[in-house]
């Protein structure tokens, strides 16, 4: 059974959820294009272009990143543009191969909007990447509004961030099911009064998943297509 509920027979009242905030990646994109481009690719291609070991290439953007990391610039494609002087979007392009929804998405998103589910992408990713996936998944003909919170210039860690998206989406924190791999960002969520949580236990298709005692306090799962049934 892919589901990791604590014992519960059904983790979430789905009469009771009227929208449903979907995080894009390693919620309904594979991570691992992401753990991969900033891991692997980028640190390869600064290290040709400065001269530099890999190793050495790839401790350096892992310590730029710590600095930023939660911010809107760890998530800005601008900023590393500017700070690694590289074309961070034409790089990603050169692995876009890797772009991949996770296998229980559509299902999933099917489900939801045959429900009648109001269905919003909830993003920290930077526009232009926002862009790319969408080209590269079609992820838009299953959503009804893909928001990047660059529009608001602070993340999803940010109470600013859930006030501000609020005030423009108009939901109802009792009647809201948030859905994200990030536990800080999950808690986050649970800080602003989001009733309805779920965490993405593998968010990465090439990393084992999460642990139940990783992800106490959330109801959490591994596969959507083991709830589809349940979702009215």
């Amino acid at each position: 059974m892919a589901i990791l509920t604590y014992g519960k027979k059904n983790m979430i009242d789905w009469k009771n959820i009227d929208t449903v905030l979907l995080d894009m990646d390693g919620t309904l994109l594979d991570l691992h294009f992401d753990t991969y481009f900033w891991f692997e690719h980028l640190p390869k291609r600064y290290a040709e272009l400065n001269g530099f070991s890999f190793a050495q290439a790839q401790n350096y953007i892992k310590t730029e990143i710590q600095k930023v990391e939660g911010q809107i610039q760890w998530y800005c494609l601008d900023y590393w543009a500017e700070r690694l002087k590289l074309p961070i979007t034409e790089l990603k392009r050169e692995v876009e191969h890797k772009i991949s929804l996770r296998d229980d998405t559509i299902p999933f998103l099917d489900a939801l909007k045959t429900a009648g589910k109001n269905v919003v992408l909830v993003t920290n990713a930077h526009p232009d990447s926002l862009s790319l996936k969408v080209e590269k998944t079609a992820l838009d003909s299953h959503i009804d509004l893909l928001i990047s919170t660059h529009q608001y210039g602070v993340t999803k860690e940010s109470q600013l961030l859930w006030q501000m998206l609020q005030a423009d989406i108009h939901f109802d924190n009792e009647r809201t099911l948030f859905v994200d791999d990030s536990l800080p960002i999950l808690g986050s969520a649970k800080t602003f009064g989001i009733k309805h949580l779920l965490a993405v236990a593998n968010p990465d298709s090439q990393k084992p998943a999460l642990t139940k005692e990783q992800l106490i306090g959330y109801d959490f799962i591994t596969d959507y297509r083991d709830i589809l049934s349940d979702i009215v």
